[in-house]
């Protein structure tokens, strides 16, 4: 693919916001991904570039979680391990899908995450800022990294929602902790595919680079962000992204 410098214009502001939004709430990836489109990336090199930005941004972001105490080491662990068992299968999954698939599931993932998002019984900030360690904290960790991890490996958008969601939901935890619980098992899924997609050829380096510079720095204010204003700022930013995901997949990539 000939890179220029109108796909660095187009993608790296977006990557930024990207990065800024996934660490409030989750979700970044209905931006980036979307922003490499449009940018001329094919649906499988996009997904795979993304998962070289979104992986360096959530680092970051993860880093700065776990210094303020919110990350859980033994609830880490499974989540972890299955994450990386559901992102390499999803993956491997990805690479066998036709081009038309891939770019139709940005349409068909934007009333999913609005539903799931727009429904205030499924996320809301009522529970608990500790880590209860029960069985069903520890399934809803295992279950959710493994499934939810199975899709970020496969397509990505949303993950990090659907994972808060998951945590605020089954293991009754406040969307503070719910967020520092799901950046652990974003970032393995987002390693995980990573190296996949890499050992297959499928990253374009050099744009992933400078979109990963961009969506660390985004990520490294909005985990600032979240961490200082909680679900007040979460959900707006959430209807965000998926009202740029809505204006984007109506027009041409």
């Amino acid at each position: 693919m000939h890179i220029t410098s109108q796909t660095f214009l187009i993608i790296c502001p977006l990557l930024f916001l990207a990065g800024m939004i996934d660490a409030i709430g989750g979700g970044g990836g209905l931006i980036s991904i979307p922003a490499y489109l449009i940018a001329g990336l094919p649906p499988h090199t996009a997904i795979a570039t993304n998962k070289l930005s979104s992986a360096c941004g959530t680092t970051l972001a993860t880093i700065r979680f776990a210094r303020n105490g919110l990350i859980h080491l033994k609830l880490a662990i499974p989540a972890v391990i299955m994450a990386m068992i559901g992102s390499s299968i999803g993956a491997h999954l990805s690479m066998r899908v036709p081009e038309q698939i891939m770019t139709g599931l940005m349409v068909a993932i934007l009333p999913i995450s609005a539903c799931l998002v727009l429904n205030k019984k499924l996320f809301h900030d009522q529970g608990s800022d500790e880590v209860i360690l029960n069985r069903r904290t520890y399934l809803t960790a295992a279950i959710s990294a493994f499934l939810i991890g199975g899709y970020d490996g496969f397509y990505g958008p949303g993950t990090g929602t659907f994972l808060i969601i998951a945590f605020t939901v089954f293991a009754k935890m406040g969307i503070k902790t719910a967020n520092a619980q799901a950046k652990v098992i974003n970032l393995t899924t987002n390693i995980t595919s990573l190296l996949i997609f890499l050992l297959n050829g499928q990253v374009l380096l050099p744009v992933g680079l400078a979109a990963a510079a961009c969506n660390m720095i985004g990520g490294h204010l909005g985990a600032g962000l979240v961490m200082k204003n909680g679900a007040r700022i979460i959900k707006p930013s959430i209807l965000l992204v998926l009202l740029l995901l809505a204006l984007k997949v109506a027009g041409p990539f």
